[in-house]
């Protein structure tokens, strides 16, 4: 009988990110040149490159526990974006179109701000519609990408349920609003940057308008909430993101709002919005190819990252590398990847160990400590009292949260927790495919006729000259050791 592996002892041929690296290249380069043949056939070579590293994996590798994590992993991301492409293509909002430079700078705050509530897939698939609506007379590629940085990606930074790899550390331990707490000055400082950056841009476009277009743009109308009850179906789906037993309920009850949205949503509504399902379709298919061939990429990730790293990292390795991989990878393992290399990295066992003993004793030990770690082992439970107080009382803290409490209550290890939660949502709006919500909004832009930058075009004429100088300032701000 064939034994199921686990993730740790997982360890890829490196020729298996072949895979994912050629199907990184296609959906760069094929629709510059076959747009029609890759519209066509782009589900066939998603399929074909998941099949083989799916093959690999079951066949070679009997890594059957990894793939199926990988398969729940996929489910979970298309069930939420899938049922919140639904609910939000069930609210129609029309908007005064008073799409002046300031006015577009305020809605996309407003959306950064939002995308902390409805997560940045949640945000995304709500306003993207008004978004075009209100700049349909003169919307060229650059509201589409600022929208993506600042709304799908950049603004989700202070909550756990803002962005996924954030909703990972807190189902680990990460503390709801220590985000909050430590990550909003790299929050205001990034989005401050990238909203002064198009309200340049956008100013250089508003003047160069026909004054016909510049006074229809400032036109006068009203603003009007349609199928408002879909906020209900909304509130469900948030409402489930956070149940993780029994299995599969989290991705029932999203599939459930959205079937009860689509049929209790007027037919006038989703007119409105020009609601159709080809946008999740397209993007349900090109995820599942990424979410197979990548999973050698993780591996791989898993199995080095602690060595690349080194024993005594500066915090900025941590942001640019967990950044970098973010912007070609789901940022959401990836960040995960990285929290382990920092567990491995820094945690020290024996001060688990004590800390433990410490929560069984009830605390009754704590003035009684000495030797070397004694400044670890205090903060570290004195950060278990804080955060996870009732926990401590009832002596059910587990190893992982004592772990994560070590990280948090060393102030000389806390910021590279720091480094890696915005390093994978900031990093995340590099690429269409850093994170879910990016390829979302280009799919509807595109269904709307909206022109929207390919992949390389993306990277090279928006990515390099707005994204990565904010990212810099960033790091030489806070994580320059």
């Amino acid at each position: 009988m064939l034994s199921v592996m686990s993730d740790a002892v997982i360890a890829p041929n490196p020729w298996m990110l072949l895979p994912f690296g050629i199907l990184l290249g296609t959906i760069a380069l094929a629709p510059l040149w076959f747009a029609d043949g890759w519209a066509k056939h782009f589900p066939k070579v998603a399929f074909a490159l998941g099949a083989v590293t799916l093959g690999y994996y079951l066949f070679g590798l009997q890594a059957y526990l990894r793939v199926l994590n990988g398969a729940h992993e996929y489910l979970s991301f298309i069930a939420l974006i899938g049922a919140l492409f639904v609910v939000s293509g069930g609210i129609h909002i029309s908007v005064k179109g008073e799409a002046t430079p300031l006015t577009n700078v305020m809605f996309l705050l407003i959306g950064a701000i939002l995308a902390n509530v409805l997560g940045t897939t949640g945000a995304s698939m709500l306003l993207i519609r008004p978004w075009i609506r209100m700049n349909k007379y003169r919307i060229t590629a650059h509201h589409i990408v600022f929208f993506i940085f600042i709304i799908s990606n950049v603004g989700g930074c202070l909550t756990p349920i803002g962005d996924p790899p954030l909703f990972l550390g807190y189902l680990k331990g990460i503390p709801f609003w220590w985000v909050a707490e430590h990550c909003w000055p790299m929050w205001a400082t990034g989005l401050g940057i990238l909203l002064a950056m198009f309200f340049v841009v956008d100013s250089f476009n508003f003047r160069r308008a026909p004054k016909p277009i510049r006074e229809m743009e400032t036109a006068r109308e009203q603003w009007r909430f349609d199928g408002l009850g879909n906020v209900f179906f909304l509130a469900v789906i948030l409402g489930a993101v956070f149940i993780k037993q029994p299995i599969f309920l989290r991705e029932a009850l999203m599939v459930a709002a959205a079937i009860g949205s689509y049929y209790t949503t007027r037919k006038p509504v989703h007119e409105a919005n020009h609601f159709n399902f080809h946008p999740i379709q397209e993007v349900a298919i090109l995820f599942v190819g990424i979410f197979a061939t990548m999973l050698p990429a993780l591996g791989w990730l898993e199995g080095n990252a602690g060595s690349l790293l080194g024993a005594d990292p500066a915090s900025g390795i941590f942001y640019w590398g967990c950044g970098a991989l973010s912007s070609v990878l789901d940022n959401a393992p990836t960040y995960l990847c990285f929290l382990s290399a920092t567990f491995s990295s820094f945690v020290d066992h024996d001060v688990v160990v004590q800390v433990q003993h410490l929560i069984q004793t009830g605390g009754a030990d704590l003035a009684g400590v000495v030797g070397s770690h004694a400044d670890e082992i205090k903060n570290t439970f004195l950060a278990l009292q804080k955060y996870h107080g009732d926990q401590v009382l009832a002596k059910g803290v587990s190893n992982e949260e004592i772990e994560i409490c070590f990280l948090l209550g060393n102030v000389a290890f806390n910021k590279y927790i720091l480094a890696i939660s915005v390093g994978a949502v900031f990093f995340g709006a590099n690429t269409y495919i850093g994170n879910g919500p990016n390829f979302m909004v280009k799919a509807i832009a595109d269904h709307q006729n909206v022109r929207t930058p390919g992949f390389v075009e993306f990277i090279f004429k928006y990515t390099l000259p707005f994204m990565l100088p904010m990212l810099l300032v960033v790091w030489w701000i806070f994580f320059h050791d």
